[in-house]
């Protein structure tokens, strides 16, 4: 069962500050942790190795928070959740940051930061560039298993699902963009991806060459290839699930983008290119984009193959 590992009122010296002033002498600095994580183990055994030892947590905080120096509070924050996140098997973290005696009149007692985030939520926090809003949405619809990234590009969201356990397989044209994609996996030390250049448009007579029910996951995402879609329907595991997104001919209309109306769907369009699936979510509209101010036009959608039925008797 899940309970919390409670740290209050962890205090050292720090050099955190704007001014020059404030970070030439270590001032008096604050933490107060929240930490989620499984404690059944450790109750039944009464062994530390079945827990977090707060000793080591509390120690992590004031390596960090004596050693580095930042101007805001807010970078020393992220870089104790990183660190935390990292170092210990918990799932959610609740850090309450502050100076003990801030040089602003008037101000008795403390200034500081709450942050409360998730596992995932620090994943994404730490993806770069981050993946599209609609997977992040539609992440606990995805059966875990093997991934199909359809023209991937340097793969944004093959890191992201292989951060979280996925193995990722991204297809691409892109020879370059493949390459730097493993370079980044290899930094990041994700052993589960792995990629193959390949020309979509290009493909044999018989098709490209994806398999037959293969794939648990099928992401497509900014990227419309009609005669495409059977071949990957065939490729995805009865039970599977096929993630799409991509603009409508709104955004060409009104934004001029794609320059070409036949890279644009039209309205529930989507839906006729994935018959025989069974539809978990769609929505056609404005949507957001990660960390862009613009949002645009597009068709998203979630699907799902059926199961294979059973012989007949």
């Amino acid at each position: 069962m899940g309970g919390q590992i409670v740290i209050e009122q962890l205090e050292f010296r720090g050099r955190c500050g704007v001014t020059p002033e404030e970070r030439t002498r270590p001032q008096p600095l604050a933490v107060d942790l929240e930490l989620d994580c499984r404690l059944s183990a450790a109750g039944l055994s009464d062994d530390l190795v079945h827990t977090i030892d707060y000793a080591k947590v509390a120690q992590l905080v004031i390596d960090i928070g004596t050693v580095q120096e930042s101007q805001l509070l807010e970078t020393l924050g992220e870089r104790l959740l990183a660190a935390l996140f990292d170092e210990f098997p918990i799932s959610r973290v609740k850090l309450w940051l502050r100076k003990l005696h801030p040089p602003i009149s008037f101000v008795t007692r403390s200034v500081g930061i709450c942050i409360e985030r998730t596992r995932l939520a620090q994943q994404v926090v730490r993806a770069d560039p981050p993946p599209a809003q609609f997977l992040i949405q539609q992440l606990h619809r995805l059966p875990k298993g093997k991934v199909l990234d359809v023209a991937s590009g340097s793969g944004r969201h093959a890191l992201f699902l292989a951060s979280l356990g996925y193995q990722v397989e991204a297809v691409d044209r892109d020879e370059q963009a493949l390459t730097q994609l493993s370079a980044v996996a290899r930094t990041r030390h994700l052993s589960g991806i792995s990629s193959r250049v390949l020309d979509l448009e290009q493909s044999p007579p018989w098709g490209p060459n994806l398999g037959h029910e293969t794939y648990d996951v099928i992401l497509i995402f900014f990227y419309l290839n009609r005669p495409l879609l059977p071949y990957l329907i065939d490729a995805l595991k009865p039970g599977g699930v096929l993630l799409y997104e991509t603009f409508t001919i709104d955004n060409h209309v009104r934004h001029q983008h794609p320059k070409r109306r036949e890279f644009c769907l039209a309205p529930c369009e989507l839906l006729s290119l994935t018959p025989g699936l069974r539809v978990l979510h769609y929505d056609e509209g404005l949507h957001e984009r990660t960390n862009e101010l613009d949002s645009v036009y597009t068709a998203q959608l979630a699907a799902q193959k059926p199961l294979t039925s059973g012989p007949s008797t």
